[in-house]
């Protein structure tokens, strides 16, 4: 007798409403595959996917996997179901699986673990294979060359980057177990409390911090096929990172932290746009970085820290007050770093607009910021600006 049909009437809806109907449809899969799966079941798994992407096919797996199988014998035909249901073709045809599918070459492949060595197939290995190749190619594709579906996939390689700024001693000290600066108030304290008999000597050190990281992104017209996909990073950045301030400017600055502090980044970038006014309007770089260094550089935001502009360098404004901003900016910062998409790849390029060779003498490190590739460059040199 084939199992009763799952009600959908009970479960709750901790994640969106087609979602959940997907997962009941996965549910009876695995239900008719022989898996003891219940309604109570399908309402734990739609929970555990409310505190995490359910667009991401890894957390689809592993949220599935700790709820819905409950003996070890069970999860290969587990294993068998998901990429039947999910990666093959038989799975429902909807813009919900045109996402998951996304996010599937986003993260180059799925790795569900095997439950025998060696149980993997040469076929398996191939797609797979394909897979790491296609988005190695789509890393160092251009922001302004991807279809809407490649930056949907770049957005989900993005939210696994981690930045980690540098780390700069501060004054303050913190016990240690050794070093060269001795602790003589724990020490006459251990000494005391062994009634005067000596103790061994006790250490200190200084402690570290990660230097602040500020984040100044262009979104006027000249800079629309990269200004979403450096937002995004900067929504990535925030997540990871320490102390990681945003901002944005066209003809004037917005400052978009706030924004950034959402966990999912379509609601984060959403947010972004409607706070920035004149998102793809004019540029004024020099007024926008003078209106920073005023409201504040100068209130110790950025002391200590490592400021990234992100900007083509076409600018409307006076030079002379970009080049007094730049001048201002790199002594009260610690690093100073400018992305340029127009740069690319070329190793020989020479700035040649005028705002870019005004800021140009100002800037510690140029790089390109046209591709993700070039941004994972970023998060790799960030530790290494001491």
């Amino acid at each position: 007798m084939p199992p009763d049909p799952l009600p959908i009437t009970r479960l709750p809806s901790p994640v969106p409403s087609p979602f959940t109907g997907l997962l009941v449809r996965f549910a009876r899969e695995l239900r008719a595959a022989g898996l003891a799966v219940g309604s109570g079941d399908v309402g734990v798994y739609c929970s555990a996917l409310s505190q995490l992407d359910p667009a991401d096919l890894v957390d689809l797996y592993w949220a599935g996997r700790t709820t819905l199988v409950n003996r070890h014998d069970d999860i290969a035909r587990y294993d068998e179901v998901f990429r039947r249901f999910f990666l093959g073709a038989e799975g429902p045809d909807s813009e919900l699986m045109l996402m998951l599918r996304a996010s599937l070459q986003a993260q180059g492949a799925l790795a569900i673990p095997s439950t025998e060595p060696g149980e993997a197939g040469e076929e398996d290995d191939a797609v797979l294979g394909w897979m790491a190749s296609d988005v190695d190619a789509l890393k160092h594709k251009s922001f302004a060359a991807c279809t809407p579906e490649e930056l949907a996939a770049l957005r989900r390689i993005m939210t696994r980057i981690r930045l980690t700024p540098p780390r700069r001693r501060t004054r303050r000290s913190a016990p240690a177990r050794s070093g060269t600066r001795p602790d003589p108030r724990r020490t006459v304290r251990e000494s005391l409390r062994m009634h005067g008999e000596p103790a061994r000597l006790y250490w200190r050190r200084r402690k570290v911090r990660l230097r602040p990281l500020i984040l100044i992104l262009d979104i006027s017209g000249s800079m629309a096929d990269y200004s979403r996909g450096l937002l995004q990073f900067a929504h990535s950045a925030k997540r990871s990172a320490g102390r990681v301030e945003v901002f944005c400017f066209g003809t004037r600055l917005t400052r978009v932290t706030g924004a950034m502090e959402c966990r999912r980044p379509d609601e984060a970038l959403e947010r972004a746009a409607r706070a920035a006014f004149d998102w793809d309007g004019g540029t004024r770089i020099g007024d926008s970085l003078d209106t920073f260094v005023r409201g504040w550089a100068r209130r110790g935001l950025c002391r200590g820290g490592i400021v990234v502009i992100c900007s083509d360098g076409l600018d409307r404004g006076d030079p002379a007050v970009l080049a007094a901003a730049m001048e201002r900016l790199s002594r009260l910062s610690h690093r100073l770093v400018w992305l340029n998409p127009h740069k690319g790849d070329d190793p020989a390029f020479r700035p040649s607009t005028l705002g870019m060779m005004v800021a140009a003498p100002h800037i510690d490190l140029l790089l390109s910021g046209h591709d993700l590739a070039s941004l994972e460059k970023l998060a790799a040199l960030l530790p290494g600006l001491n």
